[in-house]
């Protein structure tokens, strides 16, 4: 079977402890993992008001990103760590 160009990000990838918490626990694609992730951020407000580029951390999203504040670029790399 020829692989698609797409083929990594449909494949699934369980998340972490920490990740789950957000997107549940259950093993889906990279892309969805993404847009529960940007769910979850509007949803609660997460984006910051003057920057929107720049995304605040709550209580759930501290033990992913480690720090108050990441980019969107930097949110890609931080949680991709917290995939399998």
């Amino acid at each position: 079977m020829a692989k698609t160009a797409n083929s990594k990000f449909m494949a699934p990838v369980t998340p972490s402890e920490a990740l789950a918490a957000i997107v549940g626990s259950k093993p889906i694609p990279r892309t969805e993992v993404t847009k529960k992730l940007w769910a979850y951020i509007k949803k609660n407000g997460l984006q910051d008001k003057k920057n929107k580029r720049n995304i605040n951390a709550d209580d759930k999203l501290k033990p992913i990103f480690k720090k108050d504040q990441v980019t969107m670029f930097d949110m890609t790399k931080l949680v991709s760590k917290h995939l399998s």
